[in-house]
């Protein structure tokens, strides 16, 4: 836990350093605005008597976002629907999962300024998010066989929280608050080992605690946005070391009017999960689509 919280510091100040945030509200918005973007990524190589070597592939990633909101005075909501899947074929291995993600999230805001626009706003989070498939931890049987760690709703998180959000731009937010969250593990074979955290001979833990999160996204250079959050919540039953804590950083680049290259970059601590840091990584280049 020692390194995820110098971790933490550290992009805390990198991040307190600049000035947005993930789900924004226009000022200017009165009424509903509504976004959908989808993309597609694929990869493919082939060799035959190639003496450098090589194993033939053919991958995929699809995406979607979706964002729904609506301004009238001092309330504001924000709908998000984000989907993510992608698949390898390997030469000799089979087909194998390369990302996986179903996140819907609900944000309630009221401006408790003066005028409709200011910084501080009392907030509710309705959120929800699983994986579409199967996961594996390749080989990490006894017997060299996959072991299954995840499937669709196991786990699924339910996150209900409310508090007191500081959004001084449409750039950032900062916000505190109190929470309620339900973890679900519907598949027994993923519940194995007490994984997750779920008691033993159930398939759902409830939870109460402390929330914190920060989201920031700015343009850092031409055709080049940067999208980052941070998300912890702390078990009041728990030490505070075992806070879990969700990284997520995005750099997008826009190539032209349809193709885009995007580095993600993600941090999860859990300890119901692995007591060290889980990291994700994917750099691609492919399409997307302006669907409204």
């Amino acid at each position: 836990m020692k390194n995820i919280l110098v971790f933490t510091l550290a992009f805390f100040t990198t991040f307190l350093t600049a000035n947005a945030q993930e789900m924004a509200v226009p000022d200017t918005l009165n009424g509903w605005d509504v976004g959908w973007v989808a993309g597609l990524n694929g990869s493919q190589a082939a060799y035959s008597n190639w003496s450098q070597g090589g194993i033939n592939n053919l991958a995929f990633t699809g995406n979607s976002a979706f964002t729904a909101t609506y301004k009238k005075q001092r309330f504001s909501y924000i709908f998000a629907l984000n989907t993510r899947y992608g698949q390898t074929k390997i030469e000799g291995e089979g087909v194998r999962k390369t990302d996986d993600r179903l996140s819907v999230r609900n944000r309630f805001l009221y401006d408790l300024g003066d005028e409709r626009d200011g910084d501080f706003k009392l907030f509710g989070n309705i959120n929800f998010r699983t994986q579409f498939g199967e996961g594996f931890e390749y080989g990490a049987e006894s017997d060299g066989s996959d072991r299954l760690i995840s499937n669709f709703f196991a786990p699924a998180y339910f996150t209900q929280n409310a508090g007191m959000a500081y959004v001084p731009t449409e750039n950032f937010s900062l916000e505190a608050g109190f929470g309620l969250q339900q973890t679900i593990v519907s598949d027994s074979a993923v519940r194995q080992n007490n994984r997750y955290g779920v008691p033993e001979g159930d398939n759902l833990r409830n939870e109460a605690g402390l929330t914190f999160a920060v989201a920031y996204q700015r343009s850092i250079g031409t055709n080049l946005n940067l999208a980052s959050s941070l998300e912890t919540f702390t078990n009041l039953n728990k030490a505070v070391s075992s806070t879990d804590v969700y990284v997520t950083n995005q750099f997008t680049g826009k190539i032209n009017d349809f193709m885009n290259a995007s580095l993600r970059l993600d941090f999860i601590y859990d300890d119901d999960f692995s007591k060290e840091l889980q990291v994700a990584q994917v750099l691609s280049v492919g399409v997307s689509f302006i669907l409204i």
